[in-house]
């Protein structure tokens, strides 16, 4: 399993990934599952994969290589030669439903099932900034100033600390701290999680990557994110009343 989140903000994105695989206790491995595509003054999109690692490499191939077409007779396009995000993200809803008529019967027949999550985020143009998520069907929900951002994978730990913290007006660089922390409690309490992790900062109209940073266990600054964090809760708790209970 993986996790990943995607912040979008009024001041830009930020889109956070682990980069464990593993099947089973004993076949851990690390895969890269944040993808970025960057034509400078052009367009930046990042994409975030979770859930069956051969199902997220063959749809972001064929959405960023080989490309495909949304309809017939129209001709091949990729997520270099879109002219939008909103077609950016058909199209890659699109790659999802041509893998599953491809691989999905065989994964069927050994009961397995098409497990497959995507987060794209990015800014072609002078088109807007916009995060979508793309679910096994091909269909896709888009995040919004209420809800400024979207998890897959093992969320359910990190979600707690983007829930209280992270609005719309975040600035970049305090939802990258959020995303590290929410980041860091995954990777606490669930073993199918963990580093190094993969970081694209953009800013909202620049057309360029602001960051592109992959995190090992010997980032200085992760190491002392982590214990701050680990500290402040610490306090935190302690600092609270406790109940007038009779115990």
């Amino acid at each position: 399993m993986t996790y990943c989140v995607a912040l979008r903000l009024r001041s830009g994105l930020v889109m956070l990934a682990d980069t464990r695989t593993n099947a089973g206790v004993d076949n851990i491995s690390t895969f890269r599952k944040l993808t970025t595509i960057e034509h400078q003054g052009d367009r930046v999109i990042g994409i975030m994969t979770a859930g069956n690692l051969a199902l997220s490499q063959a749809i972001v191939n064929l959405a960023t290589e080989q490309g495909l077409s949304l309809y017939d007779g129209e001709p091949h396009e990729t997520l270099h030669t879109v002219p939008s995000m909103v077609r950016a993200a058909q199209l890659m809803g699109q790659a999802v439903r041509n893998v599953y008529k491809l691989d999905g019967p065989s994964l069927e027949a050994q009961a397995e099932p098409f497990n497959v999550s995507i987060l794209m985020g990015g800014q072609i143009g002078g088109g807007k900034l916009r995060l979508f998520q793309i679910y096994a069907a091909g269909n896709y929900i888009e995040a919004t100033e209420d809800t400024p951002y979207l998890q897959i994978g093992e969320h359910k730990y990190g979600k707690p600390i983007i829930d209280r913290a992270a609005t719309y007006d975040t600035e970049v660089g305090d939802a990258m701290k959020l995303a590290l922390i929410s980041m860091d409690s995954t990777i606490r309490s669930n073993l199918s999680v963990g580093l190094p992790i993969d970081l694209m900062v953009y800013r909202r109209d620049a057309l360029k990557v602001a960051l592109n940073r992959r995190i090992k266990d010997d980032d200085v600054y992760f190491k002392g994110l982590r214990q701050s964090w680990s500290d402040a809760l610490t306090r935190a708790y302690q600092a609270i009343p406790g109940p007038d209970w009779e115990f």
